[in-house]
C-alpha cells in the first residue's frame, strides 16, 4: 500500500462535507477509497485530525457494543465529544416526532448517527436534520461495518481491486452493505443465500449496474461450496438479527449446511481471511475452529470500526 498526499484525499473527499451517509452509495468509488486510505492513515497515526468542539449525537433504538463504543472512541480521537441520546431517557423514547427531535438536535450537534429497525425512519431523519447524519445500523443497510470490512481486506492483501469475497448466510443488510462497496471498490462479491433469504432484489441490481462500471461481479448463489472456492475473504453473520429472534427454530433449519467451517476454508485460497461481523454464535454460523484460527482477522475486522468511522466523520465534518 502506498500513501496517499494529504492534498488528494482532501481533493476528493471534500464533497462528503455536510453530507448524509445512509447508504454505502453515498459515496463515490474515489471517496470510498479515499475514506479507507485516510482510515489507514489515522490507524498508523501518520495522520491526526483535530475536530475540537465538534458533537456527535448517537440515537440508538437497537441493542449494540462495537458502533457505540467506535463511535464514541473515534469522535473522542477527533478530540470531539459524544452525546449518547437514549431513546429511553430522552422525549424521544415519550413520543416526541421524529421532525422536532431531528431539528432540534441538529441545533446542538455537528453530525447524528442513528441506528433502528426502519431504513425510512434514518431516512426521515435526514430529511429534517440539518447536519449530517450516518446510518449506524438499519434493517436494510449496515455500511459502516462494510467501510471497517474492506479496510481489513486492504490491510491484508494490500489492494482490493480484482479480490474476491464470498459471503455465507442471509441476505441482510449486512450483506446489503458488502455488496454495494464491493462493487465500488472493484472486489467481487458472491453471497450463499437458502432459497427464501436471498437480498433485496433492487439492491442487488443497483450493485450489479455499479460493479459492471468497476469491472467485478456481485451475483447469489445456492451453495455455500460453490461461494467460497477460491475465495479471499469469507464471512457469514448471524442467522437471526436483532427482531428476528422469534424465528431462530425456523432459521436453523434453513441454514442448515451454511456455517462456515474447516470444510469450506479449505475450498478457499490459500491467503484467505475469515471475517464476521460480531457477535458471533459459535457452531452455529461459525465453527469455533475457524472463529479462533489462523486465517481470522474477526478481532482486526472489529477493531477497524473505530478508523473507518474516524476517517467518515472527518470527511462529512470537513475535517480533512
Amino acid at each position: 500500500m502506498t500513501t496517499v498526499p494529504h492534498e488528494q484525499l482532501q481533493r476528493v473527499l471534500a464533497p462528503l462535507s455536510g453530507r448524509d451517509y445512509l447508504s454505502s452509495t453515498d459515496a463515490d468509488a474515489d471517496q470510498t477509497r479515499a475514506l479507507l486510505d485516510l482510515a489507514l492513515q489515522l490507524k498508523s497515526g501518520e495522520r491526526r485530525i483535530d475536530l475540537s468542539g465538534r458533537i456527535l449525537g448517537l440515537i440508538f433504538t437497537k441493542a449494540s457494543t462495537r458502533t457505540r463504543v467506535s463511535f464514541n472512541v473515534a469522535m473522542a480521537r477527533l478530540n470531539g465529544q459524544t452525546l449518547d441520546l437514549n431513546p429511553a431517557v430522552t422525549q424521544v423514547g415519550r413520543g416526541e416526532p421524529l421532525e422536532d427531535t431531528a431539528r432540534v438536535l441538529s441545533r446542538y450537534c455537528d453530525v447524528l448517527a442513528v441506528r433502528t429497525y426502519d431504513h425510512e425512519e434514518l431516512e426521515r431523519y435526514a430529511h429534517w436534520a440539518t447536519v449530517p447524519v450516518v446510518n449506524a445500523l438499519t434493517d436494510l443497510e449496515h455500511p459502516c461495518q462494510a467501510l471497517a470490512d474492506y479496510l481489513t481486506m486492504e490491510e491484508h492483501f494490500g489492494a482490493l481491486q480484482g479480490l474476491t469475497m464470498a459471503y455465507v448466510g442471509d441476505g441482510n443488510n449486512v450483506a446489503h452493505s458488502l455488496v454495494l462497496a464491493g462493487a465500488l471498490l472493484g472486489v467481487n462479491v458472491t453471497l450463499a443465500c437458502p432459497q427464501g433469504y436471498d437480498p433485496d432484489a433492487a439492491l442487488m441490481e443497483r450493485a450489479g449496474v455499479l460493479a459492471q462500471s468497476n469491472g467485478c461481479r456481485v451475483q447469489v448463489v445456492r451453495e455455500p461450496l460453490e461461494a467460497v472456492r477460491g475465495a479471499h475473504a469469507l464471512y457469514t453473520d448471524v442467522w437471526a438479527s436483532m427482531g428476528q429472534e422469534e424465528e431462530q427454530a425456523i432459521r436453523e433449519k434453513a441454514f442448515r449446511g451454511y456455517c462456515l467451517d474447516e470444510t469450506l476454508l479449505s475450498e478457499a485460497d490459500a491467503r484467505a481471511i475469515v471475517l464476521h461481523c460480531l457477535p458471533a454464535h459459535r457452531g452455529e454460523e461459525i465453527s469455533a475452529g475457524v472463529m479462533e484460527g489462523e486465517a481470522s482477522r474477526v478481532f482486526d475486522q472489529a477493531e477497524n470500526r473505530l478508523h473507518a468511522q474516524q476517517a467518515l466523520l472527518a470527511a462529512l465534518m470537513g475535517g480533512v
